[in-house]
């Protein structure tokens, strides 16, 4: 499987290299980040500290703008409507689980990732992130198989339950686990609305427009609008588990192509991500 992937990574088109740039760039930034959170550090202070690292790399642009949960709200505790997914002033504190969860534009692609880590020790943090490897697992299989979205998203939940866990991406809106990224149209300056980058908003409604006349949508959620095989393109996977107060989960690319060929009709786009690793430790161990 490694050559494989070795194989398929020296064959990426310009256009997915770009993509995976972006990627790299947002987990770099999110290491970097936590490396340097500290007690009494605020949700906004960790969102602000992504921003400005990210805009000293020439990000102008966003999917959505930086965000950080520390503590409960790593796993969206008591999370009702969208304003409580903002950063606080919550302070981090030694022991508690964070999320740090950002989407930069650079040089026309998106990304949208998801970095779980503590500040110090956390056991229950570090279970969920290494059984966040069967979902990852799960979901590239079931897609190459062409199951419906809806049906995959269901048999990650069964997983989530039979791990002992909870969903928490059924918090999000519609309750996603992914949705579709695109190339996004550089501009000099592009508001955002409501933490998200207008271009690419735009995009996602574009999207959404069009996959309702073909019978598809670009959120991949537990509703019927998401019955349907994986569309082509690149879709931001991010299971989310959730156990007692605590959360983790990962965020990355899943490229998907109309290919007859297993192998190369759905793959990650880059296995060089820190959760990844992270599993390879173990594995080794």
């Amino acid at each position: 499987m490694a050559g494989d992937t070795k194989q398929r990574t020296d064959r990426l088109t310009a256009e997915l290299r770009g993509f995976r740039e972006v990627q790299r760039l947002a987990y770099e930034c999110a290491e970097t980040v936590a490396a340097q959170l500290r007690p009494g550090t605020t949700e906004r202070e960790a969102a602000r500290m992504q921003r400005e690292w990210l805009r000293e790399r020439g990000v102008r642009d966003w999917f959505h703008l930086p965000f950080a949960w520390f503590g409960d709200r790593t796993a969206f505790a008591d999370f009702k409507i969208p304003l409580q997914f903002f950063p606080t002033n919550r302070k981090l504190e030694p022991g508690m689980p964070f999320i740090l969860d950002m989407a930069p534009v650079f040089k026309g692609c998106a990304a949208d990732v998801g970095y779980s880590g503590s500040l110090g020790l956390n056991p229950v943090q570090d279970r969920l992130m290494s059984d966040l490897r069967a979902h990852r697992e799960l979901i590239l299989e079931q897609v190459r198989e062409r199951r419906s979205l809806r049906e995959i998203y269901e048999n990650v939940e069964r997983l989530m339950t039979r791990q002992g866990y909870a969903n928490r991406h059924r918090a999000y809106p519609f309750g996603v686990i992914a949705h579709k990224i695109g190339p996004v149209r550089e501009r000099r300056w592009s508001p955002t609305a409501f933490g998200f980058g207008a271009q690419s908003l735009k995009g996602l409604a574009s999207d959404a427009l069009h996959g309702h006349r073909e019978g598809w949508s670009p959120l991949w959620s537990p509703y019927r609008f998401s019955d349907h095989p994986p569309q082509p393109g690149l879709w931001a996977v991010e299971p989310h588990l959730g156990f007692r107060g605590t959360g983790a989960k990962f965020e990355e690319i899943l490229v998907v192509t109309d290919s007859r060929d297993p192998l190369e009709s759905a793959y990650w786009l880059d296995d060089d991500l820190p959760h990844v690793r992270r599993w390879a430790e173990e594995k080794a161990a």
